[in-house]
């Protein structure tokens, strides 16, 4: 029960019961049941149809090819970069165990942006998840890494600790209670609509630098036409961000009718 009362576990577990991979589970688990081969014979077609890089790429592309990334040097100076968690995990192999990259584009994002004279201040949120074993929240950690790249601790900022966007949100409007509304937000181009809309209703005037964009571009292959787990995590991401976006979506609209 003290589970279920943490709201983490049912953002994160909500979404995998609209999934495709869930979805097939329930097909061909049907067509044991009823002792019938048709629909088993369909789960496995849609398993097929979404794990090819041909159909989760263009799908995820749905999600991603409205985001558009100015260049540093067009987008205004500010008060804060805003650079959200999600980059980093929590490893243990053998006697090792510590924080290592998942995909570090939005750490190097922010870092190009403060370098480049962008804003005068440089905020981590501290993503940490119930479940992490880390011994640090994500802020503290890549805090330590922008000042091994010659940033003043002085000009890094952290929220409180957080455990998804709207917390990040929320945490934020706290460090900047006292500052200027005007944000360079960073973050997954797939993410960032999402992101950005949840800035923006806590008042933040956000200029957005979409990164870690996850479809290349490049030729049709024969490859594309053959299953892979890329495709299946790609349908995945894209069917929780999009559920992501329209639950909050829900929420504006409610809070508008009040």
């Amino acid at each position: 029960f003290g589970v279920l009362g943490n709201m983490i576990y049912l953002h994160k577990f909500l979404p995998i019961f609209l999934s495709p991979i869930f979805l097939i589970i329930l097909i061909t688990a049907y067509g044991l049941i009823v002792g019938s081969k048709r629909p088993i014979i369909f789960a496995i077609a849609c398993l097929y149809f979404f794990s090819t890089p041909l159909v989760s790429d263009r799908i995820f592309y749905l999600i991603e090819n409205n985001i558009q990334r100015s260049e540093i040097s067009e987008i205004p100076k500010v008060e804060a970069i805003v650079v959200l968690s999600g980059m980093i995990t929590y490893v243990k192999s053998g006697t090792f165990s510590g924080n290592e990259w998942g995909d570090p584009d939005r750490f190097f994002g922010g870092i190009d942006l403060f370098q480049k004279g962008k804003a005068n201040q440089l905020i981590f949120t501290e993503g940490k998840l119930p479940w992490s074993k880390s011994k640090m929240a994500e802020g503290s950690y890549l805090k330590e890494k922008a000042i091994s790249f010659g940033i003043t601790q002085s000009k890094i900022l952290l929220t409180e600790e957080v455990e998804n966007t709207r917390d990040e949100a929320k945490a934020v409007s706290k460090v900047l209670k006292n500052y200027d509304n005007n944000i360079i937000l960073v973050t997954s181009a797939f993410h960032m609509p999402r992101a950005k809309h949840l800035f923006e209703q806590e008042g933040f005037t956000v200029f957005p630098y979409p990164v870690d964009f996850k479809v290349s571009e490049r030729s049709l292959t024969i490859m594309d036409f053959f299953p892979a787990s890329s495709g299946l995590d790609k349908i995945s991401i894209a069917t929780r961000e999009l559920i992501g976006r329209i639950y909050y979506k829900v929420l504006s609209w409610a809070n508008i009718l009040r």
